[in-house]
Parts: C-alpha cells; structure tokens; sequence
C-alpha cells in the first residue's frame, strides 16, 4: 500500500494497487505542479479529505479536475471528469515520502504538444 498527503494532512490518500511507473508532465498546468503523477484505476484509490476540503481546477478540455487541499494549498489529484470513457485517475505520488517512490521510473510526457512519452 502506498500512502501520502498534502502538506498540512488534511487531505490523504491510500493505493492499493501501484503503477508501473510515476509520469512527469510538462503540459501548462503539469508544469506548474510539478507532480510526479501515478495513474491508477479509482477503485484501488481511497482519497479522504474533510467535506468541501478541496479546491478543485478545471481546464482546457474540461476532462480532468485537479484537487488541491483549501488549506496548505498541495494538489494531490486529479479525477477523471468522464468516468464513462476511463475508470483512471492521477495521484500526485510527490505527497508520498522520498523513500515510497524512489524506486520508481519518472517518465517524461510531452502533454504540450505530442502527447507522447519522450523516453
């Protein structure tokens, strides 16, 4: 199981099950970020949060809504906003401790312009 938060905890997630890999974005909001995003499928994530506890930001091609705590100010993920054509979504893996996802290979995905892997 891996485990992280936000900077102040009030928003928390748990994953069952982990990805393959972590992807490193550089698509406008991505690279703001600065995530290193695990996509996983909704059922094996348990995110909680107090109720109204995130922010959440949508744009673009309003598929995806990044959630980020209203207190400390972290995005810690971000849900699919067309659950019908996905049942994926990305956990900011960046809340998690260095030592849970040092093992992890970061691709880097051009999400600005191709939307390929560049590795």
């Amino acid at each position: 199981m891996i485990e992280g938060s936000c900077h102040c905890g009030a928003v928390k997630f748990k994953i069952t099950i982990s990805p393959e890999w972590l992807i490193d974005c550089n698509c406008s909001i991505c690279s703001r970020i600065g995530a290193y995003w695990g996509l996983v499928n909704i059922k094996n994530v348990l995110i909680t949060a107090p109720k109204d506890g995130t922010i959440s930001y949508v744009h673009g091609e309003k598929t995806i809504a990044h959630h980020s705590c209203k207190v400390c100010g972290c995005t810690t993920h971000w849900e699919n906003l067309k659950p019908a054509d996905s049942n994926t979504m990305g956990v900011n893996f960046k809340m998690c401790q260095a030592k849970d996802i040092a093992d992890y290979k970061i691709r880097k995905f051009d999400g600005a312009k191709s939307w390929i892997y560049l590795d």
